[in-house]
């Protein structure tokens, strides 16, 4: 099994990729399940990933980034494999009884009145969110971002370069996929694929807060 910590310690934000280099369908599948099994709160999953591998649809992606964000841009262009993350602005009733009848056939209620616990739950966090906190498309993105963490550890364990953006505009990705009528909006961008050993930061140190800065431990 790779040793965990030196899989972080020299997993980077790639600059710069190898078109030629391509991610097997093989290793592919295996980032899309970690995808799909990341964990959420109540189990809401409330994500849906566009996946482009060809230059047409990379470059349906890079019109959000070509404006402002040309370096962007080339990483998107040049990369094997650019995933798009998108969040539901709302849990909308229907959503959440789909969740919950998946939940159902898929054995996870013992009996009956579980899957009535478990709706009930779901439903007070959604409406905590909704009408207490009013951050509702925030709290649902912030269970997106989980996922974004799981594939940068995924992409690193099977050797997989990786750059996560957020310099974008999304507005352009949601117009373009019409992700709004879908009651979605794009909140990340992640390119996969491998390094061209090139980039200002391939030869630079790690550099990360001291574990006396970041831990408490009681």
């Amino acid at each position: 099994m790779k040793n965990l910590t030196e899989v972080m310690e020299n997993r980077y934000s790639v600059k710069d990729y190898d078109p030629s280099k391509k991610i097997s369908a093989e290793d592919l599948q295996n980032l899309k399940d970690v995808l799909r099994l990341s964990p959420s709160a109540t189990n809401i999953q409330p994500w849906h990933f566009i996946i482009a591998e060809d230059d047409k649809a990379k470059a349906r992606i890079a019109k959000a980034t070509d404006e402002h964000h040309e370096a962007n841009s080339a990483k998107i262009k040049k990369c094997s494999h650019v995933i798009v993350f998108c969040s539901r602005a709302y849990a909308a009733d229907d959503y959440l009884q789909q969740l919950l009848e998946k939940e159902d056939a898929d054995g996870r209620f013992t009996e009956p009145k579980r899957k009535q616990e478990m709706d009930n739950k779901r439903k007070k966090s959604v409406n905590n969110h909704r009408f207490s906190t009013k951050d509702e498309p925030y709290w649902l993105a912030e269970q997106v971002y989980i996922t974004m963490g799981a594939l940068l550890l995924g992409a690193a364990m099977l050797e997989i370069d990786a750059t996560p953006m957020e310099g974008a505009d999304f507005a352009v990705i949601d117009e373009e996929f019409d992700l709004h009528s879908k009651g979605l909006t794009a909140v990340g961008i992640v390119c996969l694929g491998y390094s061209s050993g090139e980039g200002y930061n391939i030869d630079l140190p790690k550099s990360r807060l001291s574990a006396e800065m970041v831990f408490t431990e009681l």
